[in-house]
This record gives structure tokens, C-alpha cells and sequence, in this order.
């Protein structure tokens, strides 16, 4: 059974890795049909945010909470609705992007109907279609952070998590990549991306500024720039950490 307008709830998630804090009692909500930013700079939380959302990590304290069409739904019962894009891909260097999507169809179990269709829609949106022969140690950066988006994509999923994707890319591929994205934001799916570059959080339809584990301020990206008198993102951490110095 595949889940729609699903939306996830993390409830006051602490999360200590060895020594570090790496979660300090984060509560965030994710509605469908919005592209979400979590922004922040390295050691921030991000990444092992995703990790608890996916599952891959249990926090310390705190719950994460998982509906579809405003009921709560085991975590067990959506995870093969769930996608995953890493900052580090695991592609195989030596097969073609064709043979990476036929790869995963057969992994994802796909029928040949459905995933013939699938193959070609994706192959139009990322524009790689001419490059199919290639291999994926011969794509760009831009290509190949394509190429696994589009092996995440094979089976439909109805929320995409993606960590630091754009990191290392080009500005044009970055350009290119957002496009894509908001592309999926449209097909209702529920769309996290966590990102470094302040730029990219005015890309965002909500964001969620994390620092240390700990959550500075969310809300719709000029909203947030208004309430803070900033220009820019960059500025506002600047302004919160300057808060933190002088309460310290």
C-alpha cells in the first residue's frame, strides 16, 4: 500500500553521538506538498536529524510521529514510502546510467510496465537522457547527483530526504537540481533537503535553522528574514549567534 500526503512530526528529539550533542530536544513538523530546508552549517544536526527520521538512528529522548492524510501510521508500515539521498552516493562506477536504473528496478522489484514509464519520465526531467551510455565515473557532478536522484525516484516514493545534495555542484547544476525538486514538490511528494548554503534557504517553502543540535527558528523564508531584520540567512545566524555570546 502506497501512503499520500504523508507529513512526519519529531517530537523533542535529543541525540548524543559519543561525546557530542548532536540533537538538543528538537520538536519540527513536516507537512506534504512543501519543500522544506533544514539549514545549517556542518555539525549543526542535519544529518543525523535525517538518519532519525529514516530510522537508521534511534534518539536518546523524543519521538518521531508519521501520518498519511492526518492519521498516525506505523513507521514499519511507511518505510518502503520513504527515499534517501546521502551526501556520499553509493553508485557503482563502472555501470552506465541505464544499467544503474536497471539495477535498482530489479532491486525495488518494479514491474516492467510501470518502470518503463517511470525510466523515461525520469530520464526527461533530468535531462540525461542522451547520456544513458555513460558511465557514471564519466558524469559531472551535477549528472551524477542526477543519476541518484533518479535511482531514489524508481519506486515513487512519497517523502524524499536529501542531504546536502547540491554540496560540490556547480551553479548551474544547482539551478538545474532545484528545478527538479521543485518538480517532486508538486507531485505532492513531501520533500526534506538539508543544505549549508544559506542561499539555497529562500529556495525553500519552510525552513528550520539548526546550530548545535538546536533548533534557532523555523517559519516561510521572507517571513522569517522580515521578523529578524535580516537580509539575508547568513545574517540571521550571524545576529543569533552574537545572542548566544552575549547570554554566555
Amino acid at each position: 500500500m502506497a501512503y499520500t500526503d504523508v507529513a512526519i512530526f519529531a517530537h523533542n528529539l535529543h541525540k548524543k553521538l559519543g561525546i557530542n550533542l548532536a540533537l538538543q530536544g528538537i520538536s519540527l513538523s513536516f507537512q506534504t506538498g512543501i519543500m522544506h530546508g533544514v539549514i545549517g552549517p556542518e555539525g549543526a544536526g542535519k544529518t543525523t536529524l535525517l538518519r532519525i527520521l529514516l530510522g537508521l538512528l534511534s534518539p536518546n529522548q523524543g519521538s518521531v510521529e508519521y501520518q498519511s492524510a492526518g492519521t498516525s501510521v506505523p513507521f514499519a508500515d511507511i518505510r518502503p514510502d520513504l527515499a534517501y539521498m546521502p551526501q556520499q552516493q553509493s553508485l557503482y562506477p563502472d555501470l552506465s546510467i541505464s544499467e544503474h536504473l536497471d539495477f535498482f528496478r530489479a532491486l525495488y522489484q518494479i514491474p516492467h510496465d510501470i518502470y518503463k514509464q517511470k525510466r523515461a519520465e525520469l530520464l526527461q526531467i533530468t535531462r540525461l537522457e542522451p547520456f544513458q551510455d555513460r558511465s557514471a565515473r564519466q558524469l559531472s557532478g551535477g549528472m551524477y547527483k542526477k543519476l541518484g536522484l533518479m535511482c531514489a525516484l524508481l519506486r515513487s516514493p512519497s517523502v524524499m530526504l536529501l542531504d546536502e545534495p547540491t554540496n560540490g555542484v556547480d551553479p548551474i547544476s544547482r539551478r538545474e537540481f532545484w528545478e527538479l525538486l521543485y518538480h517532486l514538490a508538486e507531485q505532492k511528494i513531501l520533500v526534506i533537503i538539508t543544505t549549508a548554503y544559506m542561499d539555497e534557504a529562500e529556495r525553500c517553502g519552510q525552513v528550520h535553522l539548526l546550530q548545535e543540535g538546536q533548533l534557532l527558528a523555523e517559519g516561510e523564508p521572507r517571513e522569517l528574514l522580515q521578523k529578524e531584520h535580516a537580509g539575508s540567512f547568513d545574517e540571521i545566524f550571524m545576529k543569533m549567534q552574537k545572542k548566544e555570546i552575549a547570554r554566555g
